[in-house]
């Protein structure tokens, strides 16, 4: 499988450049960026065979079978939508899109397409977040009570892309979107929206707490990309038998650990320390070549982006805006330099 990448974020190499050398059938063979000074470079830095003026030229490369989109959020529901009209499967950093009237529009076209279109969710993909689902469903922590899912990380205000509401920043949309999905992937359930509270800076939060509900389980979510908390990465559930504490869930190959506790049970795991990014490319290969299921689909992103819809709203926030082409000047230029918003992963 033959994968072209639009735009020279810097989260490309770990989560799609790596990985391509170490999972097999895989190989990124072009790259375009606004700035082609950009692409030439990246190229140079990443071993890519091939360097495209624009976006558009390289969609239009027939030796592609995919590509690889990690732009700022606001330009991805555009490029997936223009990608499956090419012809070619795609893969979409989070959060899968502006929001999710939007993100209803991209399912719809990968639906008629009949390409696959994979939000590279990477967590869902690591064997870790099936063992926590699974602890659950074994019943050693007895009938779930409560579940507190964090993700905080310091990102300095200023000209990074998570600060620029126009391109689809916000913490809740940049580290936000890995505890719902965790919560949404353990329990097998949408939540419902009970109330949420913002701090923000203009139209940013950098702090976000939401109280959801995941099948009748009370559940906390906080995200921040500033605040007193500058990182943490944590999910607890509280059961009537005992409590489960998981340390770095959302990419379990930095040390991942499971601790449950209560009378008369300790139980301590360790993460497989393979990338999740690895299981991820693998599952998009499998996906594509021989079909089945596609964990992270563009219906499973559809349903995430209507959860954080309904976050803003009950924080009184206004929703993110979908763009329909690439920015001028700097902004995008900045995006490339400092990734899709997803400088954590």
């Amino acid at each position: 499988m033959r994968i072209g990448v639009l735009g020279a974020a810097r989260i490309t190499h770990g989560a799609l450049i790596a990985p391509a050398s170490r999972v097999s059938g895989v190989s990124v063979t072009a790259i375009a960026a606004r700035e082609p000074g950009r692409a030439r470079a990246a190229a140079r830095r990443h071993r890519i065979p091939r360097v495209h003026d624009t976006y558009a030229h390289l969609l239009a490369d027939e030796s592609l079978d995919a590509v690889y989109i990690p732009l700022p959020a606001a330009l991805h529901g555009y490029w997936t939508r223009a990608a499956l009209s090419a012809g070619k499967h795609v893969l979409v950093e989070k959060p899968f899109t502006a929001n999710a009237a939007e993100a209803e529009q991209v399912a719809a076209a990968a639906a008629a397409s009949g390409l696959v279109v994979m939000e590279a969710h990477h967590t869902t993909h690591h064997p870790f977040t099936a063992r926590i689902a699974e602890v659950i469903t074994s019943g050693i922590l007895g009938p779930i009570e409560s579940a507190r899912a964090t993700f905080c990380v310091p990102v300095r205000p200023g000209r990074d892309i998570r600060w620029d509401f126009g391109l689809g920043g916000g913490g809740l949309m940049d580290v936000g979107c890995y505890p719902i999905r965790m919560l949404r992937d353990i329990f097998g359930a949408d939540p419902t929206v009970d109330s949420a509270r913002a701090s923000c800076r203009g139209d940013i939060d950098r702090l976000m707490t939401a109280q959801l509900t995941f099948d009748g389980v009370p559940a906390t979510v906080l995200s921040s990309i500033w605040s007193r908390r500058l990182l943490s990465a944590r999910l607890e559930l509280r059961g009537a038998h005992a409590r489960m504490r998981v340390r770095w869930p959302y990419h379990p190959q930095q040390g991942a650990r499971l601790l449950i506790d209560g009378p008369g049970i300790r139980v301590h795991e360790k993460a497989d320390r393979r990338s999740s990014y690895d299981y991820q490319l693998e599952a998009f290969r499998d996906t594509v070549e021989r079909g089945g299921l596609n964990m992270t689909d563009a219906n499973a992103g559809t349903a995430t982006m209507r959860t954080i819809d309904q976050i803003y709203q009950a924080a009184g926030m206004r929703l993110r805006v979908p763009r329909d082409a690439s920015p001028t000047g700097s902004r995008e230029n900045n995006a490339a330099a400092t990734g899709s918003g997803d400088d954590d992963a």
